[in-house]
């Protein structure tokens, strides 16, 4: 496909060829150039390109998300700053530093840095290339006297985007660098929710922990008790062995409880782009779990187009891989180049540009593609099936995105009905384990009865504990389902690494 107004002044560009070494005449020279200049900028106004325009394709969205409800309404979903509404001042403390510290947000700042260079580098190939030398030398020939001999010269060539090869080339680092961009922001979006699922877990953990030692506590003066009755012939082994069976396995599961929070802080303290142990210290207090505040608003399942870094990202991707079409197609039309060249020398370097020998050279020149064994064509062919490949991942980016929110959705209704009856089972249990107790103390009910009721009791905290976890983490998933992330200014121009003295220099000592 090609795209292009019809050029008047094509054929005119091969009717001249300056010949080498003559000598210079600003007036006819100063003809010719005016005549390229005019030529060039007829050309470069003509606007002629090669291969596909990119055009955003219609891609056919749902109108509701399948689970709706008055917790999770179809109204615009506040994704700014998300985290902010759990209420923790250390969680908000935690990702500020991970924003400026993470490795990984580091390596996408180093990655947009390369890609707005690439579309520098890529500009530069719409101007003319200058090149200047100049030469020295002391020579004799054939017996005769020593002389001197200086020269000076400038070379330039300017390759002339006849069919838009050099701007599809700048089309398609542009949308490299909308990419860069948003692959930062994606990295920024999982960051945030990876800082909040562990932050989350381990204040889950602490409560677990704080709830087993009370319980084990408990538990082990019972024990202890029992051993008392049983040496003054008021229990039975049976009875000791069950108390002390219980204590030693609530005991038992502490151990298991710190070990997954050591990893969960390890965890955090990596993300925030420090050492293993940097987050325990802030974190040997115990705190609340957070929680998210009813309702949340969800939107509709097209936002997610404008709200999803990964599937922008995505989008960006199949626009330049379009743009690449260009590229390869226009590498099958003739390439024109514009060259020229001033020469001067002389036997003295002060006679260089006055009392001196100067020649000049200015003309186009044509190279015409005639037989590559197609392999340009299949270049091109190549360019459409990476292109197609890039819209492919653009619609499974879209349906991955749909997937995750509906999974989302569903498992933060569930989870939340899960632990309205998990808080019901608690309480019915506590009041169980009172009534057990009484009755054991009345002598109407046997030990093991009291045992049973005190284990439900401790398993049903421990599961109603976990479901809040959970129904914070289904929030947590939801929002980076939805694309909410950071929210602030972030610095990508600073590099990593500033070096020094990159001047020319001798180097010192060698490592």
């Amino acid at each position: 496909m090609i795209q292009c107004r019809k050029n008047i002044f094509l054929k005119q560009v091969f009717r001249t060829e300056i010949p080498f070494n003559r000598v210079f005449s600003c007036k006819k020279a100063g003809s010719v150039i005016a005549k390229c200049i005019f030529f060039i900028g007829c050309l470069t106004l003509s606007g002629c390109l090669v291969g596909p325009d990119y055009q955003e394709s219609s891609i056919l969205m749902p109108a509701n998300w399948l689970t709706i409800s008055k917790q999770t309404p179809a109204q615009p979903a506040a994704l700014a700053g998300w985290w902010r509404r759990l209420n923790d001042p250390l969680l908000d403390k935690l990702i500020n530093e991970a924003i400026i510290s993470n490795t990984d947000v580091a390596s996408a700042k180093a990655r947009v840095r390369e890609a707005r260079a690439s579309l520098r580098q890529s500009t530069g190939t719409l101007f003319p290339l200058l090149n200047g030398s100049a030469a020295a030398s002391r020579n004799r020939a054939n017996g005769g006297p020593e002389g001197n001999r200086y020269s000076a010269g400038v070379d330039s060539s300017w390759e002339i985007d006849l069919f838009g090869a050099n701007r599809r080339a700048i089309e398609a680092a542009g949308y490299g660098l909308d990419a860069a961009e948003e692959d930062l922001r994606a990295t920024m979006v999982t960051l945030i929710g990876d800082i909040a699922t562990n932050y989350v877990e381990a204040r889950g953990l602490q409560t677990q922990i704080a709830l087993a030692r009370k319980s084990a506590v408990a538990q082990r003066n019972t024990a202890v008790l029992m051993n008392k009755k049983f040496a003054a012939g008021d229990a039975s082994a049976l009875d000791v062995n069950n108390a002390n069976g219980q204590a030693s396995s609530t005991e038992a599961n502490i151990p298991r409880l710190e070990m997954q929070l050591a990893a969960a802080t390890h965890r955090l303290s990596v993300l925030t782009g420090s050492a293993p142990l940097a987050v325990n210290q802030i974190l040997t207090k115990s705190g609340k779990i957070p929680t998210p505040k009813w309702p949340i608003p969800m939107g509709i399942p097209a936002d997610i187009l404008l709200t999803r870094p990964d599937i922008r990202m995505a989008e960006r991707r199949y626009a330049q891989s379009t743009a690449k079409i260009g590229q390869r197609e226009a590498e099958r039309y003739p390439a024109l180049t514009l060259t020229g060249n001033i020469a001067t020398a002389a036997a003295k370097a002060g006679d260089l540009g006055r009392n001196s020998t100067i020649g000049w050279s200015l003309g186009p020149g044509l190279s015409i593609p005639v037989f590559q064994g197609g392999q340009r064509i299949a270049a091109v062919e190549i360019a459409r099936a990476q292109r197609d490949q890039s819209f492919i991942a653009y619609r499974a980016a879209i349906l991955t995105a749909l997937e995750e929110v509906e999974n989302a959705l569903v498992a933060l209704g569930k989870d939340r009905t899960s632990a309205n009856k998990l808080d019901e089972s608690t309480r019915a249990y506590a009041k169980s384990l009172e009534l057990a107790r009484s009755l054991y103390e009345s002598g109407n009910t046997s030990f093991l009865e009291l045992l049973t009721a005190e284990r439900s009791h401790y398993a049903a905290e421990q599961s109603y504990i976990d479901s809040r976890v959970t129904i914070t983490k289904d929030y947590i998933a939801l929002m980076k389902a939805l694309g909410g992330g950071w929210d602030g200014v972030v610095n990508v121009s600073r590099p990593e690494i500033v070096d020094t003295n990159t001047g020319p220099h001798i180097r010192k000592k060698i490592p």
